[in-house]
């Protein structure tokens, strides 16, 4: 069991990258975390649960709200953190690509969403966050992604139906929407040119979605928030 008062975080796609950095950070608020993803290996930390399974998978989102409730008694925040991102022309895609996409970015978030605002509604409390691209917004001819934007585009509007919906029973929801980041998934020979995509030209660090993510976790006046951190990207070129 978590420590008295002790706030527990969900983390999804939380074994490398953006998501481990959010595993630690939240540990340093204090939280107990939850991280789940479908290679991520066990921890030492008493105060971190982790847990196998693709999220794709309804029954993955069910094994990690009842893990985390049985093992820490509450959800306090969950971080919709895992994706993919297959960039093709749209008539390349096939229906394994279709399936993929949309079974991380969409049914991976529905299901474990759904459980832990029920479990919130219980508690009279409850933050959720989404990381969301600003090729949602800001469509660019570099960079083919139309299944990025038809399900992130969905989950950016999801956000704020969900804080309308809730907002008058203690539970926020927001975003994170991303530029390109440095992280294991895009290689360092193409940094070059993925910064150039970027107004403020370069791009994206870890630390730089983090610390959005935690802004939000300690504003509680803030609801329905996509919060842009991408360079500029969003705003034009």
């Amino acid at each position: 069991m978590s420590t008295p008062g002790q706030k527990v975080a969900v983390i999804t796609g939380a074994s490398q990258g953006i998501g481990a950095s959010l595993v630690d950070a939240y540990r340093k608020l204090g939280y107990a975390v939850v991280a789940t993803s479908r290679s991520i290996a066990p921890s030492q930390d008493p105060n971190i649960l982790t847990i196998q399974g693709d999220i794709a998978d309804p029954a993955t989102a069910e094994r990690v709200a009842g893990a985390a409730i049985e093992r820490f008694g509450r959800i306090d925040t969950l971080v919709n953190n895992a994706g993919i991102f297959i960039a093709k022309p749209f008539t390349d895609y096939t229906q394994a690509d279709y399936d993929a996409v949309t079974g991380v970015n969409l049914t991976g978030f529905f299901r474990i969403t759904q459980l832990a605002v029920e479990q919130m509604l219980r508690q009279g409390c409850g933050h959720v966050v989404q990381l969301t691209t600003s090729l949602v917004d800001h469509a660019m001819s570099a960079v083919t992604s139309v299944l990025a934007s038809l399900t992130k585009g969905g989950l950016q509007s999801a956000t704020k139906a969900l804080a309308i919906e809730y907002a008058s029973r203690g539970i926020r929801s927001n975003a994170v929407s991303l530029g390109i980041i440095k992280t294991p998934l895009n290689p360092e020979e193409y940094h070059k040119t993925l910064a150039a995509l970027h107004p403020i030209g370069r791009m994206g660090e870890v630390g730089d979605i983090v610390g959005a993510v935690i802004y939000l976790e300690n504003a509680p006046f803030v609801t329905g928030e996509i919060l842009h951190v991408d360079g500029g990207q969003s705003a034009g070129h």
